[in-house]
């Protein structure tokens, strides 16, 4: 039997596929009954998931998008399960994908414009790994990393179309808002928390859900969080103004809150408020400047007519700049905030005195020297892609003899790793992105419009986010 009968043997509704029903339905009943909760549990879940999966991918997809963010976790805390438990099923999905191909005896590649861009950059990386040192530990598994999210892009280029679309934007939505409502919960409701995350102890602690770190617990609602306002801006716009430029008239059949355009909308609003509750929670303040600017894009792209948006966009400067200038902004946050000039500058840090206050701050700024030194010394192709770690104890300072696998700045962690080339080729990616993300905006209509302007803000985050951790 060729590959396509058996997809179509086993596919919703087939005998095949309520064969299989009635095995996973025994088997639960068997791995309950013989064997331990935890295993009976991982066991029935990869059951379902590989089932789901080779019926329909995108269900591997989100269960890799799902699992990712479970790693540090189950590092930390269940050590009985695999940290790295998303691969086989990451394995799983493009294997499905790639079999579907097969039985329609056409393996489509798509070619979409951020390939060549994105492979440039792993090209150069790959170049990198000549200077690298312990290639099986860090060289190679970060590469293979890279070569992943290059097939995985492939997959979504290919197989999530209109139709699919949809389904992928509300499971990472969901994805996002389990994870913020874990981090609420540890940031005011639990009562309890590491002590180097309290805020005020035994009261509110920083969240970090999953991620077991609050700085890239804050990225990844960072980058998920302007999705859901994006969907809700966009929907707010087109009940009010529609595809035009000015307000609905009044004699409308329908008020603007009663217009189905709410509706895409109205379904993200939950998830917006959590993630961005969540993101506030994280007290990180390189993600509240990343989504600070990630929501300045977004307000700079939402009108139509540019020069309204740049208005738009000095207009919120003003106004965010007037309550911080009269003390209106809270204390907390306000005081935070404060705090990102130091930041933002360069300096020798040897022998700068460490106490509490300063030495987050100082932190930072000596591995930012430490990778500036990497650099200086392989300009060209760095020490070697992922090998920030192995050559920091040549570079480190003298109170800092800890690597804490990157250098808190992920462009200069590139320029270390991978020199000149790599960085160069790294902001010629960002940058395809941003202008293909941009153009698309300009074109969408509708939900998709929103979506559009969710990742243009997304990516900006992000990418400001980088500049600290």
């Amino acid at each position: 039997m060729g590959i396509g009968r058996w997809i179509r043997a086993f596919s919703w509704g087939a005998p095949g596929f309520r064969l299989v029903v009635a095995s996973l339905a025994a088997l639960a009943g068997l791995a309950l009954a013989r064997l331990p909760l935890l295993n009976a549990g991982l066991l029935l879940f990869f059951a379902f998931v590989g089932v789901g999966t080779l019926i329909e991918p995108l269900v591997g997809l989100l269960t890799v998008l799902f699992l990712g963010p479970l790693r540090a976790y189950l590092g930390a805390n269940v050590p009985s399960v695999p940290a790295q438990i998303a691969q086989p099923v990451l394995a799983l999905t493009l294997a499905a994908w790639l079999a579907r191909g097969a039985a329609r005896r056409r393996i489509h590649l798509p070619t979409p414009p951020l390939l060549f861009p994105l492979l440039l950059f792993v090209g150069v990386a790959w170049l990198s790994l000549w200077e690298g040192t312990e290639l099986p530990v860090y060289g190679l598994p970060e590469l293979v990393k890279w070569l992943q999210i290059v097939a995985l892009f492939l997959f979504v280029a290919d197989w999530v179309g209109e139709r699919r679309l949809p389904w992928l934007v509300a499971g990472l939505l969901l994805i996002g808002s389990v994870q913020a409502a874990v981090g609420l919960w540890q940031f005011g409701l639990r009562g309890t928390g590491p002590d180097h995350f309290a805020i005020v102890p035994d009261r509110f602690y920083r969240a970090y859900g999953t991620f077991e770190q609050p700085n890239p617990y804050a990225g990844f609602l960072g980058l998920v969080a302007p999705l859901a306002l994006g969907l809700l801006v966009e929907a707010v716009r087109a009940a009010l103004f529609g595809r035009g430029g000015g307000l609905r008239p009044a004699l409308l059949p329908r008020p603007p809150w009663r217009s189905p355009a709410l509706l895409p909308g109205l379904l993200a609003l939950p998830s917006a408020l959590l993630m961005v509750g969540g993101l506030v929670a994280s007290w990180s303040r390189g993600a509240w400047l990343g989504f600070g600017a990630g929501m300045l894009a977004m307000l700079l792209a939402l009108p139509r007519r540019r020069w309204v948006g740049a208005g738009l966009v000095l207009v919120l400067l003003v106004v965010v700049g007037g309550l911080a200038g009269v003390g209106l902004l809270p204390a907390p946050i306000a005081g935070r905030l404060a705090d990102i000039p130091t930041y933002l500058r360069l300096q020798d840090v040897r022998g700068v005195g460490i106490n509490d206050a300063n030495y987050a701050v100082i932190e930072r700024l000596a591995h930012w020297q430490a990778a500036l030194a990497m650099w200086r010394d392989h300009f060209w192709t760095g020490v070697g892609f992922g090998d920030y770690e192995p050559a920091y104890p040549r570079y480190r300072l003298l109170n800092w003899p800890i690597p804490l696998g990157h250098a808190h700045n992920y462009y200069l962690n590139v320029a270390a790793e991978v020199g000149f080339l790599g960085l160069v080729a790294y902001l010629v990616l960002w940058g395809a992105v941003f202008w293909t993300t941009w153009r698309w905006g300009r074109r969408a209509v509708g939900w998709r419009r929103g979506l559009a302007l969710g990742l243009l803000a997304g990516f900006t985050a992000f990418s400001v986010h980088h500049l600290f951790d």
